[in-house]
């Protein structure tokens, strides 16, 4: 009897470390069922000499319908802290593990729908492409989903959080929480002591840059 294929995105991933053209061939992916529904691919984007690459989970409602990573309400959340950790968005590389949005339909919203273990490994080889063309030192993960893409395996984000972890295709993996967990916190004052730790997580990007120059 034979087995069924896992489902995979490495078929239409060319052999290329060309962003544009790695952009371009991720429209027309079917790796995986999440294609039929969304709008579109949502792709990385950033300079192609970025020393760090960040990844989120998957697109938002607003990244699917303007095709661009982090522009919904967790972009916007992400954007201040990065500000206030006083790292520069612009210096970096965007993107997320799974690049379709999966969702459940309610009415005439479009409700996020976390990606399942099948969904992500089937992403992978594009953020592997991604990682591969823009060889950065430093990839930092946000979320459970975007950990386990990153770092090949499941991960545990609290106990693994803030830590400068080994990765074999960078000098280094950083692990944090994704945004969006920020939103979900009704109360005022555990919502406040989580954005000092988000953005105590995303300010070691500059320290250990510090540490790590260029030459």
């Amino acid at each position: 009897m034979e087995r069924k294929q896992k489902p995979s995105a490495a078929p239409w991933v060319p052999e290329t470390r060309n962003l544009n053209r790695l952009r371009e061939a991720s429209k027309n992916c079917e790796g995986c069922g999440l294609y039929q529904n969304a709008t579109r691919t949502v792709f990385g984007e950033g300079g192609r000499n970025a020393r760090v690459i960040l990844v989120g989970e998957q697109p938002g409602d607003e990244e699917d319908i303007q095709g661009r990573p982090f522009v919904g309400p967790a972009g916007k959340l992400l954007n201040r802290a990065l500000e206030a950790a006083a790292v520069d968005r612009s210096e970096l590389y965007v993107t997320n593990a799974v690049k379709h949005f999966k969702f459940e339909p309610r009415g005439k919203r479009r409700i996020h729908a976390k990606p399942n273990v099948a969904e992500i490994s089937a992403c992978r080889p594009w953020l592997e492409a991604e990682v591969a063309a823009v060889k950065p030192q430093l990839i930092v993960a946000m979320g459970s989903t975007a950990a386990r893409s990153v770092m090949g395996r499941e991960t545990r984000v609290m106990t693994e959080r803030g830590h400068f972890l080994p990765h074999d295709r960078a000098e280094s993996a950083l692990i944090t929480v994704h945004p969006s967990a920020l939103l979900r916190i009704p109360e005022h004052d555990r919502r406040e002591a989580e954005w000092g730790l988000f953005v105590r997580d995303l300010g070691m990007i500059n320290e250990w840059l510090k540490k790590h120059p260029i030459g």
